[in-house]
């Protein structure tokens, strides 16, 4: 988006443009505990062959009783054999709840207590002993602190629970990248200097750098599926400055973002403050990236030229991005998204990437702002005209969850409170006059318009980018996993 267009900026050249900064408006700035876990009992066979009952039998471990209340497991009930089936003593390790079931009256184990864990995840640990049938039900398990947790996960051959998996009655941690994955529109990007965005990862998020002696040091997470080191972060940098140099990209195509160049930003980019916006999820300390107002000189921005697997043309994508509701300008534009390869105005239709603020140059939303709308070059829209659209409510939330997916002949947007709730629709149906075809050219773009337009401000947390046109559950189903990890809690 050609910032230089806007009626907000009105001067005729680049070397003017530190004297036409005047804003049309100010400059706005800015998981829990689970519940305890059903108490796993144990049942051994006393005699006999350990035949237990028919396999996938066994009783169901209930809601997450209280740690030590010794429930029966789910595990078979009285053994064939002749077994007597022992009450559970209290809760065993934390990061599992409820067990599986075992219907051939071998020990199932089953793991109560809460736990604070940011990998918890429903479903015990059946072990070994005849062969399992569908697995015992974990009706709500222990409720950890990360999204994935307290999920319905089965023993093994079960099912599993609506974000979770059940592999051998463990259920796994899931995050946003699974659930697009789950829908059939895989991520091929996933940036964050929060939390891992799939539910097995656990490298690198972002690597930071030093002012003082330029030396790097990559943060990972702290577990697979968790939240950033940021003690390390913080560790590296004490006593000086650091900048966030690359934000890598979790998925297989590693379309990791460093400094952008070229355009109308040239080459007097900076790499973000790595302790620019600090913010607390689930409890823990982590850092985003922070995009603050620009001199009119310099600006913050991130970009792939090179980016692999995202959508050209009139190919289907989504992508949602997670940032700070609090901060943002009418100025154009703090963007995340799909953009033109050579950092330069290609024209309508060549990028396709989210805009948050409260720019009105071109389109807006209700009320005074800010608005999640879209940037598809020469235009920001909120629906088919670039004009108001009514529906597109004014963002009051801390946190704003904002999506945006296309395919040919339509595009829809959608917004919602990163703490709470659903999504809003905001608009689907056809694209703007001029915009259909699309001409998107597959770059990546954070912070910056697609041209490298540099006024607007910002503060993002996360966000990927996917091959295909996901549905509203998978919509739904992100939102949920963002509400889960527990921004601002």
């Amino acid at each position: 988006m050609s910032s230089l267009r806007s009626a907000c900026q009105k001067f005729a050249s680049f070397a003017l443009l530190s004297l036409a900064l005047e804003a049309c408006g100010s400059t706005t700035t800015a998981p829990n505990a689970g519940s305890s876990g059903g108490a796993g009992g144990t049942t051994k066979a006393t005699g006999g062959t350990p035949s237990g009952g028919s396999p996938g039998t066994g009783g169901a471990v209930g809601g997450g009783g209280s740690p030590g209340s010794g429930g029966k497991a789910g595990g078979g009930g009285s053994a064939d054999a002749g077994g007597t089936t022992v009450s559970g003593g209290s809760g065993g390790s934390a990061g599992r709840a409820g067990g599986g079931s075992n219907g051939s009256g071998g020990t199932a184990t089953g793991s109560g207590g809460s736990t604070s864990l940011p990998d918890a995840a429903a479903g015990g640990q059946a072990s070994s002993g005849g062969t399992p049938g569908t697995g015992g039900a974990v009706s709500s398990g222990g409720k950890g602190d990360f999204p994935g947790s307290g999920g319905a996960g089965g023993g093994p051959g079960g099912t599993s629970g609506a974000l979770d998996s059940g592999v051998g009655g463990t259920a796994v941690l899931t995050g946003p990248c699974d659930i697009y994955q789950a829908g059939n529109t895989p991520c091929v990007a996933a940036h964050s200097t929060v939390r891992s965005l799939y539910g097995a990862y656990k490298g690198s998020l972002y690597q930071v750098r030093r002012t003082s002696d330029k030396t790097t040091k990559d943060i990972a997470a702290l577990t697979a599926g968790g939240l950033a080191d940021s003690a390390s972060q913080e560790a590296f940098c004490a006593g000086t400055k650091c900048t966030i140099s690359i934000i890598y990209d979790q998925s297989t195509q590693h379309n990791d973002l460093t400094l952008t160049k070229g355009g109308w930003i040239g080459d007097r980019a900076k790499e973000a403050d790595a302790a620019g916006i600090k913010v607390t999820v689930a409890g823990h300390t982590v850092y985003g990236i922070h995009v603050p107002q620009s001199d009119g000189q310099t600006g913050i921005g991130y970009r792939n030229n090179k980016a692999t697997g995202t959508a050209k043309g009139d190919e289907p994508e989504s992508m949602y991005m997670v940032a700070n509701g609090k901060l943002y300008n009418d100025q154009c534009c703090f963007d995340y998204g799909n953009a033109e390869t050579n950092s330069l105005n290609n024209g309508k239709a060549t990028m396709e990437s989210i805009y948050f603020g409260n720019c009105r140059s071109w389109g807006s939303g209700d009320g005074q702002g800010p608005w999640v709308m879209s940037d598809l070059e020469e235009g920001l829209f909120s629906g088919l005209n670039a004009k108001l659209n009514s529906a597109d409510k004014s963002i009051t939330s801390a946190y704003v969850t904002a999506m945006l997916k296309g395919k040919q002949h339509m595009w829809a947007i959608k917004s919602g409170d990163s703490q709470s709730g659903d999504l809003t629709k905001i608009y689907e149906g056809a694209y703007p006059s001029g915009y259909d075809p699309m001409k998107k050219e597959g770059a990546i773009v954070l912070g910056t318009g697609g041209d490298n337009s540099f006024m607007g401000v910002g503060d993002f947390f996360e966000g990927a980018m996917t091959a295909g046109y996901a549905s509203d559950a998978t919509d739904s189903a992100v939102q949920a996993n963002i509400v889960a990890a527990g921004y601002g809690r």
